[in-house]
């Protein structure tokens, strides 16, 4: 039972023919199932994080650096992505590339990336929905609205501890129940609530450039304070970190390949088109939003509503929480997706269990995943800090960014006669440059972060050579042959 055992684009292309999903996505809304994860809790709430702790007003640098690594990686997804039009995203590339081994670390890795994003985004909703709550007369108990553990002085000066996050729970149950109901609706809603969030940062855009005072933005890069990471160049490469958690979601567009109707003609489409777009969007607001308030005062929850009320426009606050409520729903809903269509394509490989592969008999969509997953990520965000969270997303993609850039290299020599309907340009200089500043971009975060991924992939190495292993052999008996689908578990019984 070889570690590396690969998957032909044959057995993949049979597993597409195969799909029990529906096909119901085109070019427009990959697009703005691209845009609707990126447009998230990074844009909304991590630049006051990272502007304020670690690259003052050079975030706009942080964020170029950022989008120079996606565009590399971009056009290698985008490459497999058209080659390989079948759900679950890089954990189905390194199969076909690299080996099962990888393929499953790539995998274990994509549900922290995934699963924790959706936790992140809700912890950021739910902040954005107390203050518009509070704005009209609802006051929520703070205890209720921060994780446990953590402790703030409230309005009347009284310490209040966290014991959990309602908010964030409660938003996470409702995009579950959603995607639960069928891609087509998901999808449907996606788009409408893509507008709106991008039409408001448009607005934030254009009405704040007025009130830029370039008072706000002097020293561009401040002094660093003699710890790495905070301000100074150190401080523009962890911002790039930290930021990269606003750009995770292009990537999201290739876990809906077997919900495409054209995959190999709209999926580089739909990721290099959102990557774009929101990359216009971000480093407009982060020009704006760092000249209009001095960056030390955006360590808050809801950065661009402190900007526009800086401004006197009053009038525009609750729209920006209003719009950040709806934007921050439409990135949970596709990170959500992401993550129950990475379990769907593992438990139909036999590497988790068979259970989160089925398919709901009337809304073609993997349930049972789906409900798992929004129970663990609901659980999760009531209980971690936002901090903690983006982090540990924005490592688990950085090191499935730096494996499909190597993916490319290495199925350009060993299949360089496999069809290829997109070509990353410029091999291999593209896959290894994207590569390069993806691992970076890893050095540049704590320690910490490094340490909780580690413990995940150790957990993962565990269930791996304890179950995923066997039984993926065993699924891949059966998958040779068809006939022996209904003795599957004398199948197992006999690798084991």
């Amino acid at each position: 039972m070889n570690l590396f055992t690969r998957k032909s684009l044959a057995q993949l292309d049979q597993e597409s023919e195969r799909n029990p999903l529906r096909r119901s996505l085109g070019r427009v809304q990959l697009i703005a199932l691209g845009v609707g994860s990126i447009i998230g809790t990074g844009i909304f709430v991590m630049t006051g994080t990272a502007a304020s702790q670690n690259a003052g007003p050079a975030l706009v640098l942080s964020m170029i650096l950022t989008t120079i690594g996606c565009a590399f990686a971009g056009l290698c997804y985008a490459e497999f992505a058209a080659m390989v039009p079948i759900a679950g995203s890089a954990y189905t590339y390194a199969y076909a590339t690299i080996g099962e081994f990888v393929a499953w670390i790539i995998g274990w890795d994509l549900i922290l990336e995934y699963a924790l994003s959706v936790s992140t985004v809700a912890v950021g909703w739910s902040g954005y929905f107390v203050s518009l709550a509070r704005d009209v007369g609802i006051n929520i108990p703070l205890a209720f609205t921060m994780p446990i553990g953590k402790v703030v002085t409230d309005a009347n000066g009284a310490t209040v501890t966290g014991i959990f996050n309602l908010p964030a729970v409660c938003i996470v149950v409702v995009v579950s129940a959603l995607l639960i109901s069928g891609i087509r609706q998901s999808a449907n809603t996606n788009a409408v609530l893509v507008m709106i969030k991008a039409m408001v940062l448009v607005v934030f855009v254009v009405a704040g450039a007025a009130y830029v005072q370039r008072a706000n933005l002097t020293p561009f890069i401040p002094q660093n304070t003699g710890q790495f990471g905070h301000f100074g160049w150190s401080g523009v490469l962890r911002g790039a970190g930290v930021m990269f958690f606003a750009y995770i979601g292009f990537d999201a567009v290739t876990t809906a390949a077997q919900e495409s109707k054209d995959p190999q003609r709209d999926m580089p489409v739909g990721i290099l088109g959102s990557l774009a777009i929101c990359t216009v969007l971000y480093i407009a607001v982060a020009i704006v939003l760092t000249g209009i308030v001095h960056y030390s005062k955006l360590n808050v929850a809801d950065p661009l509503a402190v900007g526009i009320d800086a401004t006197g426009l009053r009038w525009l606050s609750p729209v920006i929480k209003v719009s950040a409520i709806f934007g921050l729903f439409s990135t949970m809903l596709v990170q959500l997706l992401g993550q129950t269509r990475i379990f769907f394509s593992m438990a139909r490989d036999g590497l988790l269990p068979r259970v989160f592969g089925r398919v709901h008999p009337r809304y073609k969509t993997p349930h049972v995943s789906t409900l798992v997953t929004g129970l663990v990520c609901a659980f999760v965000s009531g209980l971690t800090p936002i901090e903690v969270l983006g982090q540990l997303v924005s490592i688990g993609t950085l090191l499935a960014f730096v494996l499909v850039c190597i993916g490319v290299v290495i199925l350009r020599k060993t299949a360089p006669q496999n069809r290829r309907p997109f070509r990353t340009p410029w091999v291999p200089l593209v896959p290894i440059l994207g590569a390069i500043i993806c691992l970076a971009q890893m050095v540049g975060l704590p320690w910490a972060t490094w340490e909780r991924l580690l413990i995940w992939l150790a957990i993962g190495f565990v269930i791996y050579f304890m179950y995923g292993h066997r039984n993926a052999h065993a699924t891949r008996l059966v998958s040779d042959d068809p006939t022996m689908e209904l003795r599957l578990p004398e199948a197992v019984a006999e690798v084991r």
